[in-house]
C-alpha cells in the first residue's frame, strides 16, 4: 500500500490505457483554448441571463415572477443531465458526447434567441440545460486526457480559469446587452462561439475517441434522479416567492426530494449498472474533497450573487458597474492560475487549497467592514484578494477530488463532482437571498427599538429634510428609506462574516484528505 505522503518521484502515475499519446505544441494549445471555449460557454450562460430578467420580462409582456422561469428551467434541465455524463461518455465515447453536447447547445442557444414568447423561451431553455449537461465535465475529463500526466495542474488551471471567470463575467456582460443591445443575443452571441468550439475540437481529437462499452440504461435510476433533482430545484428556485415551507407546494416539492433521494441512492448502489456511479465516495478523496470544494463553491457563489444585488438594489449601482466591482477578482484570478498551476506540481494541494481558503475567508472579512458611504475603491479591494483565492481554490479541490481515480472513471467522477457543486451552487443561491432578507427584517426591527417619533436624532433629521424643502411625509419617508439601507447593510456584513468562518472551518475537512499532486504522484492508500 502506497504511503499518503510518498514524494511525486516514488511510484509514477498509474498507466494510462493504450491509446493517442499525449498533444503537444500548437495543436495542443489550439484544442485547450476550443474545451475551455466550451466551459465558458456553457457557465456563462448559466448566469448571464439573470441581470437581464426584468428587460426580457417587459419585452415578452410578462411578470418578473414569472421571467424567474427562463433561470429555473434551466438550472432543472441541466441539474438532471449532469450526472449522467459518465454514462453517456462510457456508451457513446468522451470526444463524441462532448462535441454533439455543444453542437446541440449552440443550437438551443439559437433558439433560445429567436423565442417569440415565454412558453417559447421556457422550453428552448430547458433544451438548453439537458444538453448541457455533458460539457464542463466533458472539457475537464478531455483536457486531464490530452495534457501529459506531468501537466495535469496546467489542464485543470485553465478549466479552472473559464468555470471561475465565466460567472463573474455573466452579470457583466448580460448588463451590458441588456443595456445597449437587446435580451435575445445574450443567447445568439453563443453560436459563433459554439461553432467553432465544436469545429477545433473535432479537428483536434476526432483520433482520439476513448473506448466504448455497451452498458444497459438504468431506466429506473434516471426516472428517480429526474424526480427528486427536479422537485428540488423547484423547491429551491421558488421557495423565497411564497414564503418556503409556508406553502403547501414546497412542502409537498421536499417531501418528494427527499424520498426521491434516498429511493434513487439505494437503488443506484444496489443496480448492476448505475447510471451514477456513487462508488466514487468509498475514495476518502474524493468524498472529503467533494464536500469541501461544494461547501467552497456555495460560498463563494453566495456571495457573488449577494454583492451585485446589495449593490444594484441599495447603492444605486447599474447592473454594469455591479459587474465591474468584480471584475477584478476575474483580471487577478487569470494572471495568477498559471502560476498556481506550476506551483502545484512541487507542492501538495493541501496546501494550495488551505491558501485558498484563507485568501477567500480574507476577502470575505475585508467586505464585512463595509459603510455606509463606501467607495468605489473600497470595494474593489477584497475582489483583487478574491482572485487570489480563485487561482487556486479549483485546481487544489479537483486534484484532490480525483486523486487516484481510474483513467477510465475520470468522466463519472467529473459528471458526479459537477453535479454536487452544481446543486450546492442552487442552495447557495437561494439561502442567500433568504437570509439577507430575513436577517435585514431583524436589524430594521432592532433600528426602529431604538427610534421612535419622539426620539431627538429622529425629529433632528426630519425637521431638516422639511427645512430643504420636502414635506414631512417625504421627510419621513427619506428616514425610513435610510434605515432600511442601513438595515440591508448590517444584513450584507453579517453574511459576509458568517461567510469568512465557514471558509476557515473548511481548511480541517482538506487536511483529512490523502496527499495530492497536481502531476501525477501516487494515488492515495485504499479507504
Amino acid at each position: 500500500m502506497a504511503d499518503p505522503d510518498s514524494s511525486p518521484a516514488a511510484p509514477a502515475a498509474p498507466a494510462q490505457p493504450a491509446g493517442p499519446a499525449p498533444m503537444t505544441g500548437m495543436l495542443l494549445g489550439v484544442t485547450s483554448i476550443a474545451l475551455a471555449l466550451g466551459t465558458f460557454m456553457q457557465v456563462l450562460d448559466s448566469t448571464i441571463a439573470n441581470v437581464s430578467i426584468p428587460t426580457i420580462a417587459g419585452n415578452l409582456g410578462v411578470s418578473s415572477n414569472q421571467g424567474t422561469w427562463v433561470i429555473t428551467s434551466f438550472a432543472v434541465a441541466n441539474g438532471v443531465s449532469v450526472p449522467l455524463t459518465g454514462w453517456l461518455m462510457g456508451r457513446y465515447g468522451v470526444v463524441k458526447t462532448f462535441i454533439v453536447s455543444v453542437l446541440l447547445f449552440t443550437l438551443a442557444s439559437f433558439l433560445c434567441g429567436i423565442s417569440w414568447n415565454l412558453p417559447s423561451l421556457i422550453g428552448f431553455r430547458v433544451l438548453q440545460g439537458l444538453v448541457s449537461g455533458p460539457m464542463i465535465p466533458g472539457s475537464q475529463a478531455l483536457l486531464i486526457m490530452i495534457f501529459p500526466p506531468n501537466k495535469r495542474g496546467t489542464a485543470l488551471a485553465i478549466w479552472s480559469m473559464t468555470t471561475l471567470v465565466a460567472p463573474i463575467c455573466g452579470p457583466i456582460l448580460g448588463g451590458y446587452i441588456s443595456d445597449n443591445l437587446a435580451w435575445p443575443w445574450i443567447f445568439l452571441i453563443n453560436v459563433p462561439v459554439g461553432l467553432i468550439c465544436a469545429f477545433l475540437c473535432w479537428r483536434g481529437m476526432a483520433s482520439r475517441e476513448t473506448p466504448t462499452r455497451k452498458a444497459p440504461i438504468d431506466t429506473t435510476g434516471f426516472m428517480l434522479l429526474l424526480v427528486w433533482v427536479g422537485a428540488l430545484q423547484v423547491m429551491l428556485d421558488t421557495g423565497k416567492d411564497v414564503d418556503w415551507f409556508n406553502s403547501t407546494a414546497i412542502v409537498v416539492e421536499a417531501v418528494v426530494a427527499v424520498v426521491g433521494f434516498a429511493a434513487w441512492v439505494i437503488w443506484e448502489l444496489n443496480d448492476k449498472h448505475p447510471i451514477v456511479d456513487l462508488s466514487l465516495f468509498k475514495s476518502r478523496n474524493f468524498a472529503l474533497g467533494t464536500v469541501a470544494l461544494c461547501l467552497g463553491y456555495a460560498v463563494f457563489f453566495g456571495s457573488n450573487l449577494l454583492q451585485p444585488l446589495w449593490l444594484q438594489t441599495r447603492m444605486g449601482y447599474i447592473a454594469t458597474w455591479a459587474g465591474l466591482v468584480a471584475a477584478p477578482s476575474g483580471v487577478v484570478a487569470v494572471v495568477l492560475t498559471p502560476f498556481a498551476a506550476r506551483l502545484m506540481q512541487r507542492v501538495d494541494a493541501r496546501w494550495t487549497a488551505s491558501l485558498s481558503m484563507v485568501a477567500f475567508a480574507l476577502s470575505f472579512f475585508m467586505r464585512s467592514e463595509f459603510t455606509p458611504d463606501v467607495d468605489f475603491k473600497a470595494l474593489v479591494w477584497p475582489m483583487l484578494v478574491q482572485g487570489v483565492a480563485m487561482s487556486t481554490f479549483f485546481i487544489s479541490m479537483v486534484t484532490i477530488s480525483l486523486n487516484g481515480v481510474p483513467p477510465q472513471q475520470l468522466p463519472s467522477a467529473s459528471g458526479l463532482s459537477n453535479f454536487s457543486r452544481i446543486t450546492a451552487g442552487s442552495f447557495a443561491a437561494s439561502l442567500t437571498t433568504t437570509v439577507w432578507d430575513r436577517s435585514e427584517s431583524l436589524h430594521q426591527t432592532r433600528l426602529a427599538e431604538t427610534m421612535g417619533a419622539t426620539d431627538p436624532a429622529w425629529l433632528q433629521a426630519v425637521e431638516r429634510l422639511q427645512a430643504v424643502g420636502l414635506s414631512h411625509a417625504q421627510a419621513v419617508g427619506a428616514v425610513t428609506n435610510q434605515v432600511v439601507n442601513q438595515a440591508y447593510l448590517l444584513a450584507t456584513v453579517d453574511f459576509f462574516r458568517a461567510s469568512a468562518w465557514l471558509t476557515v472551518l473548511l481548511i480541517p475537512c482538506i487536511w483529512l484528505t490523502n496527499k495530492a499532486m497536481s502531476g501525477g504522484g501516487a494515488p492515495p492508500p485504499a479507504d
